[in-house]
């Protein structure tokens, strides 16, 4: 079965650093299609970055410069580095994982979520 942990949210000021980590099983991770998105209550779900099993990613606008996505093959982990966060950057964060990019959306997984919180 796949599983997918997340860990590394918390609380931080406005321009602090965290980093997420997701650790996945269950899947063949080196050829996976891994994502990260995030939720506010009341608002749709939205992919913040994803990164392709060849290593190529993508970023939303509101992130790029900030945020870098990447992945450890041999750890099954990939990782979101976070930095000079914003308060609109708190949300609940997920990690998805599908079997490759071009596999269905049915076929995909999610993580439990992560908060992310930034405030002074």
């Amino acid at each position: 079965q796949v599983q997918l942990v997340e860990s590394g949210g918390g609380l931080v000021q406005p321009g602090g650093s965290l980093r997420l980590s997701c650790a996945a099983s269950g899947i063949s991770f080196s050829l996976s299609y891994m994502g990260w998105y995030r939720q506010v209550p009341g608002k749709l779900r939205e992919l913040v970055a994803d990164i392709t099993s060849a290593g190529s990613t993508n970023y939303a606008d509101s992130v790029k410069g900030r945020f870098t996505i990447s992945r450890d093959n041999a750890k099954n982990t990939v990782y979101l580095q976070m930095n000079s966060l914003k308060p609109e950057d708190t949300a609940v964060y997920y990690c998805y994982t599908r079997p490759n990019y071009f596999s269905s959306r049915q076929n995909g997984y999610w993580g439990q979520g992560t908060q992310v919180t930034v405030s002074s």
